[in-house]
Order: C-alpha cells, then sequence, then structure tokens
C-alpha cells in the first residue's frame, strides 16, 4: 500500500483530439497522473508535447465542437467526472476548486479595469454573498500576500512591472483558495532574479495552503527547484515520472536525457556545441572548442552613452541609459545581461541606427553614427553592416510574404545582384543555416519555431554583415531548439568572422556562447569583463544576485555533454 495521500487531481488514461480540415490530431494520447495535495509536479516537454492541452483539459477550457476529450479528470471530494461535465459544473471549479497561472500576464489581466477591481472580481464570483467592500478587503490582503503594497490596488496593469503582473496574476488564482493551480509557464518572460521570486512566492503560497500544483515548462532548471515529481511528455504521450532528482540525475528515457543535456548550465563548458533531442550525442568536437582570437581593434562602441524616454509628465524625461561606455570588438561576442528596463535592448536599437541617442557618442568602425535613426541615408548604409535577429521568430517575419520574398528585400537593397542572382543567394543562405532551397516558397506558418528563427537569423546574414546584434534570439524557444540555434550561431560565428552582440537574461546561455560579459542594472553598467572574470569572480553585487538567482540544475556537469 502507497503511503501517498489521495491526489487532489487524478487524471486517467486522458486523449485530447483536434478536429482540423486533414482530419483529427491526437494532442495527448492515454496519459494518467496523480497530484496529491502540497505537490508539485511538474509537466515537462517541448512545444507541441501536449502540456498546456492537458492543463486546459483540467479546466474544462477546449472548446467541444473542434475538440474531443475522453479519459478522466476528477477531483478530490467532487462528485462528478470533469471530462463531459456540463458547463455550470466547470463554472463552478474554475476559480475555486481549480486555478491557472498563465505565462503572459498582460493577456491575462483586463487593460482596463484596476489590479485590485479585477482580484475582487474573481472572489465574488464565487462568493456572491459577499459585498463589494468584502470583496476589495480581501483583494488587498491578497495583493500584500504576494507582496504587493494594498496601495497600488488602484493601479492598472500597464503600471506595475512585469514581475508585479504575475504577482497580481497569482493572487488573482490564489484568492478563492484553490486546491489545484495550473501554473502555465509562469515565469518563462522574466529575468532570473524575478523569475526566482515568482517562483519562491508560488512555491511559499502552494505549501502554506497546501495547494496541489502542475508546473507546466519547458526550463528544467525551473523544475529541479521547484518540483517534488517530474512527468516528461513527448508528442502527447507520457515518457517518464518519478521524482525529480531522479528524473533529472538519472533519467531512464533517451528523450528525457537528451531533454536535459540540451539546456546549458554554468557548469556547461564554454564554446561546446549542445546536443539536441534528434542528435544527443554531439556530431562535432564534445570539448569545448578554442574561439578564435579577435583580430585588434574596436568595431562598435558607445561612449557616454545616454538615452532618455518621455516622463509621465512633460519636461521630466525617465533616463534609460546612463553615460554607459561599451564596445565590440572585431570578431567578439559580447553578452549583454541585465533584468528588464536595464537599458539592453535601448542601447542594441542606437547601435543599430534604429533610437537616436540623448547624449554621449556611437561611432561603428570609427564612423560617427549617432544620427542613423534620422537620416535614412545613413541607416540604409549602417544596416548594410549592421542586421538583427530578433526574439519572437513568429512575429519577426511577414506571414504573407514567401522565405523568397523575406530574404530578397534586402538582397535587392543592398546588392547588385539580378532576379536569378538574387534566387541563388537566397537558397545559399537557407542551406547555409540548414534548411534547404526547397523552402523558398513557402510562408511562415509552415515552420516550426527554430526554424523561423533560422530564416529571421538567413535574413540577417544575406548582406554579409559585419556586426549582427541578437536580442533575446533563444528565449522563446525550447531547450532542444535553442541548442541547435545556438550550435548553428557557434558555427556561423567562426565560419563567417562575425562580430555579435548578443542580448539575453539566461545567463547560463550567455556563459556559453560569449567572450566577454557586460552586465547592466537600471541603465548603468555596473560591470563588464571577461566571460570566466566576470561569472567566477563578480565583483558587483547586483552581477552576485544575479547569479545566485539562477536555477542551477540538479544533473551533474560531467553527464551533460554525453
Amino acid at each position: 500500500m502507497s503511503d501517498r495521500p489521495a491526489p487532489a487531481l487524478r487524471v486517467q488514461d486522458l486523449t485530447v483530439t483536434f478536429t482540423t480540415p486533414r482530419g483529427p490530431v491526437p494532442a495527448v494520447r492515454k496519459v494518467s497522473f496523480d497530484v496529491a495535495p502540497g505537490e508539485a509536479l511538474g509537466l515537462v516537454g517541448e512545444s507541441g508535447s501536449g502540456k498546456s492541452t492537458l492543463g486546459l483539459a483540467a479546466l474544462g477550457l477546449h472548446d467541444p465542437a473542434s475538440t474531443r476529450v475522453e479519459g478522466s479528470i476528477r477531483l478530490a471530494g467532487h462528485p462528478d467526472e470533469l471530462v463531459g461535465a456540463p458547463e455550470s459544473t466547470l463554472t463552478g471549479i474554475r476559480g475555486a476548486r481549480v486555478a491557472m497561472v498563465f505565462q503572459d500576464a498582460l493577456d491575462a489581466l483586463s487593460p482596463f479595469h484596476t489590479i485590485g477591481a479585477q482580484i475582487a472580481e474573481a472572489y465574488r464570483v464565487h462568493h456572491p454573498g459577499a459585498g463589494r467592500g468584502k470583496a476589495r478587503e480581501r483583494a488587498a490582503a491578497m495583493l500584500e500576500r504576494v507582496g504587493i503594497p494594498a496601495a497600488r490596488a488602484s493601479d492598472h496593469p500597464h503600471q506595475l512591472s512585469g514581475g508585479m503582473r504575475q504577482r497580481a496574476v497569482i493572487a488573482m488564482a490564489l484568492i478563492n483558495n484553490p486546491d489545484v493551480l495550473i501554473a502555465d509557464e509562469p515565469t518563462t518572460a522574466l529575468d532570473a532574479r524575478v523569475q526566482r521570486q515568482v517562483l519562491d512566492l508560488i512555491r511559499r503560497l502552494q505549501t502554506e495552503t497546501g495547494t496541489a500544483m502542475v508546473l507546466i515548462t519547458h526550463d528544467v532548471g525551473v523544475v529541479a527547484e521547484t518540483c517534488d515529481r517530474v512527468l516528461v511528455l513527448r508528442g502527447g504521450e507520457a515518457v517518464e515520472e518519478g521524482a525529480t532528482e531522479r528524473v533529472l540525475t538519472a533519467p531512464a528515457h533517451p528523450y528525457t536525457r537528451a531533454l536535459i543535456g540540451a539546456a546549458p548550465t554554468l557548469s556547461t563548458p564554454p564554446g561546446s556545441r549542445l546536443p539536441t533531442v534528434d542528435a544527443p550525442i554531439p556530431e562535432q568536437k564534445p570539448q569545448a572548442r578554442p574561439r578564435t582570437t579577435a583580430a585588434p581593434g574596436v568595431l562598435a562602441e558607445v561612449n557616454e552613452l545616454r538615452v532618455d524616454y518621455p516622463g509621465r509628465r512633460r519636461g521630466h524625461p525617465r533616463p534609460a541609459v546612463k553615460g554607459v561606455i561599451l564596445h565590440v570588438a572585431h570578431g567578439e561576442t559580447l553578452g549583454l545581461v541585465g533584468e528588464s528596463g536595464s537599458g539592453k535592448s535601448t542601447i542594441a536599437g542606437v547601435l543599430a541606427g534604429l533610437r537616436r541617442p540623448t547624449g554621449g557618442e556611437v561611432r561603428f568602425d570609427g564612423r560617427d553614427i549617432s544620427g542613423a535613426a534620422t537620416s535614412p541615408r545613413l541607416r540604409r548604409e549602417l544596416s548594410r553592416d549592421v542586421q538583427l535577429v530578433f526574439q519572437d521568430p513568429y512575429a519577426s517575419l511577414n506571414p504573407r510574404r514567401t522565405v523568397e520574398q523575406t530574404l530578397d528585400t534586402p538582397l535587392r537593397l543592398h546588392t547588385d545582384l539580378d532576379r536569378a542572382g538574387r534566387r541563388r543567394r537566397a537558397a545559399e543562405l537557407l542551406e547555409q543555416v540548414g534548411l534547404s532551397a526547397s523552402h523558398l516558397s513557402h510562408h511562415p506558418h509552415e515552420f516550426s519555431g527554430g526554424q523561423r528563427q533560422r530564416i529571421g537569423i538567413a535574413r540577417a546574414l544575406a548582406v554579409r554583415p559585419r556586426l549582427i546584434i541578437a536580442d533575446e534570439p533563444v528565449s522563446a524557444l525550447d531547450v532542444s531548439i535553442q541548442a541547435q540555434v545556438l550550435n548553428l550561431l557557434m558555427d556561423l560565428r567562426e565560419e563567417l568572422g562575425l562580430s555579435l552582440l548578443f542580448i539575453s537574461h539566461d545567463l547560463a546561455v550567455v556563459r556559453h556562447f560569449c567572450d566577454r560579459i557586460a552586465v547592466l542594472k537600471k541603465g548603468e553598467l555596473v560591470e563588464v569583463g571577461p566571460r570566466d572574470a566576470v561569472f567566477d569572480a563578480p565583483t558587483a553585487p547586483y552581477t552576485k544576485e544575479l547569479l545566485a538567482a539562477f536555477p542551477q540544475h540538479l544533473v551533474p556537469a560531467a553527464s551533460r555533454t554525453t
């Protein structure tokens, strides 16, 4: 007999099938698991593995007209089977017995109502006898409990930071003391320190209330520090389940081993090729590869850079970057790290000629480019040498244009190639990033996220730039796809001698990929130096805080490249 308590949530043989014009598509196949009161279960897997589909099924949120849900979902003490239950039954449990924290707090919150009003409404829905005054008091108390002053209850979502918005969503989810909390990638978009704060908060409140939690994530480090057990999904099927430490340190299934190994940690050898799910053993040189010594001289630099944004009151600008001195050398990869709002993307925009600085000097290869943002001629000339790879591969490509049309635009603007020559060059670019010429006629929706990011990289390489600014280029990707893109960027860097400004909040990725590290805090440069010096012997207190907050995997370093 097991000594585990009766499950707060029991899922048995759950199958979810989507109806599409091409026929039925199974998204989840006969998945079973239990979650005990006070226990945290991590659902881990790549996009398309069925994680979020499971979470939505537990709340009965799938449209029965287009989705068939089979199997069983039951809550402790609830008499009804939730699969196939009437909407009235499901409405009664949503928010009261089962609550959800979504990935994007801005999507989960109404921009037109105050935070306090939205949390109070979540309470009143399930306590119809409670007056407005009691609901407001309850909402204020819940805000205090998640670390937001009650005075902020009158703020709208846009007035809060990303971390505070996520805290408000957690307050809304827990205000009715649910039996089960489903957290769907609740910290993916947050920086390491804010992520740690939010995860600690969720775990503390969940433990205090005895709530069972299902944490949906692709971040193995988050699971290692938050969950008691892990369920690994692949292609809608459960491939492994067990205690967190056992699964992460001694995974039994090859897919689990590959998934864990694909994510770099702070102990992963810098510059080594990362294993992927499709190729768990590195194809070439599993040892760290020495970086080519950068050519002497500075390629891009900012001196005493200052950038101000308009403030809430006219005549009171808000400083975004404050006197930063920074450079990227020829052939170097500089990592730029810091929390949201630290000025990373602002500096990138200035170097790319997309934003005009308020003060200071901006130079590329010795030439003053400070006015590029307001000079179409200078901006066009600069774009030949400086290209960007953006964070979101879904939003950075025009859905109406084929891959050939996407790649043709920079070639038409910056080369003398005729149509046939541009097409040949586009085909070469696709081959260079691991795709094929047959993809030229395809549209973005026909590609996976990793393939779309490869197309974005091909577009950046089209005119043979000297500097690529990669702004969070892998943060929106699953760990295995992230590994593929990082391996590709490393290969291209070595092959083409590129200089890169690599912006990320993932410290493990930065250590793995970059030669030097610059750390920003609220628009100021607090530390800059060689990779090993910054990570092994940081001098700035803020750098130490970032490193301390970064999730540490349980997986021994020796097992990560084999």
